[in-house]
């Protein structure tokens, strides 16, 4: 610790501000001052704190800036972590918030252990979890003009007749669409071109993880978690490249509590309070999850789509599986019949769910995963 230096850096767009906390106990904690947030400021900040040949420690919160600070300070052969925002330490009765401040703190707690790190993901992992992620933006814009067509005609009376939405019958019936005025007609003709240029997107997003999948370090486990009822492809790479090293999870537990789909609880003394789930970690994985898990309310079986699925994986991933899927639709039933609300049996499961793909991936993925910091 005597030949270390503990360094906060408070990260923005433009600029960084420094804080260094020399090793000892009761060391000189100090503001080094602001460098601007460019690679070659950084390469000078390093070469000065390391001219008197001290181990250097850097630490930021993570935001928008993403990980290439943390990339380069690695690369120069220094160690670094990303700290998570909502873990660090905060007093109670501080109601000051400066650069400053915040660069010292960091440089501080670093020293004295009381930072929790999040797992980097490498630059290959992160490529394919913005690709998936820009799939879900698409559905999210799909959804919008979607409700925003049918919320035109709704407001002019024009109402399909039949049962289901965005079938092949709703959408010739579209085409029988006519208004009166030429601005309505125009408003609706704009409306249908933004759902069939959003469903476009959507399509060629999906087919460019297709396409990439194979390139992943992560794909065996990919295609393994597919096993599981209710995870199908765009499921089961959701869940993957949110999560990332499987590795790092002790046990299931871990896990669960990482996605956010524990219960929440504020018990003192003789008092137990439990709520909803807490709702930690990517919502992205776990939305996908509970939607997998509303597949479990069927009884066990599989289906022809889930045995193309499993054909060809290996034994130990659909032995996992079908253990799964035998406990989950029991379970399912279970809590129905106790009077359980069905989207808090969906969600129950789901957290399940989560066990099952993690005995899968831990079981077909490599010893060390990919490559990373895991802590959080």
């Amino acid at each position: 610790m005597q030949d270390s230096t503990f360094i906060g850096l408070d990260v923005h767009k433009a600029t960084i501000s420094i804080a260094v906390a020399q090793g000892e106990r009761r060391g000189e904690v100090r503001h080094w001052g602001k460098v601007p947030h460019r690679a070659d400021h950084i390469r000078k900040l390093v070469e000065k704190l390391a001219v008197d040949g001290r181990r250097l420690h850097f630490c930021y919160e993570a935001g928008p800036c993403g990980y290439g600070l943390y990339r380069q300070l690695v690369e120069l052969g220094h160690d670094c972590i990303v700290v998570a925002p909502s873990l660090i330490p905060v007093k109670a009765g501080d109601r000051v918030k400066t650069d400053r401040r915040d660069a010292l703190m960091l440089a501080k707690m670093h020293r004295a252990g009381e930072l929790t790190a999040v797992w980097v993901p490498d630059a290959a992992h992160e490529a394919m979890r913005d690709l998936v992620r820009a799939r879900a933006t698409a559905m999210r814009v799909l959804g919008k003009a979607r409700q925003h067509l049918q919320g035109f005609l709704l407001r002019h009376g024009r109402i399909y007749p039949g049962k289901k939405g965005w079938t092949v019958a709703y959408r010739r019936w579209l085409t029988t669409v006519r208004f009166q005025h030429p601005a309505q007609q125009i408003v609706f003709q704009d409306y249908v071109d933004a759902v069939t240029d959003a469903e476009a997107r959507v399509e060629r997003l999906t087919g460019q993880i297709a396409d990439l999948l194979p390139d992943w370090s992560l794909a065996p486990v990919v295609e393994a978690v597919q096993a599981m009822r209710g995870v199908a492809f765009i499921v089961a790479v959701t869940v993957v490249a949110e999560v990332g090293d499987f590795q790092r999870f002790d046990n299931p537990r871990q896990l669960m509590a990482y996605l956010g789909l524990t219960p929440s609880e504020h018990s003192s003394g003789n008092s137990v309070r439990r709520g909803g789930i807490t709702k930690a970690g990517s919502g992205l994985a776990r939305r996908a999850l509970i939607e997998g898990a509303w597949s479990y309310r069927m009884q066990a079986r599989v289906s022809r789509k889930l045995h193309d699925r499993i054909e060809g994986l290996p034994k130990a991933a659909r032995d996992i599986a079908w253990k799964g899927q035998l406990r989950m639709c029991q379970r399912y039933r279970h809590l129905v019949a106790a009077g359980k609300a069905k989207v808090v049996v969906t969600t129950a499961i789901a957290r399940e769910m989560v066990g099952f793909i993690w005995a899968i991936a831990r079981a077909v993925m490599p010893a060390h995963g990919p490559q990373g910091r895991a802590n959080c």
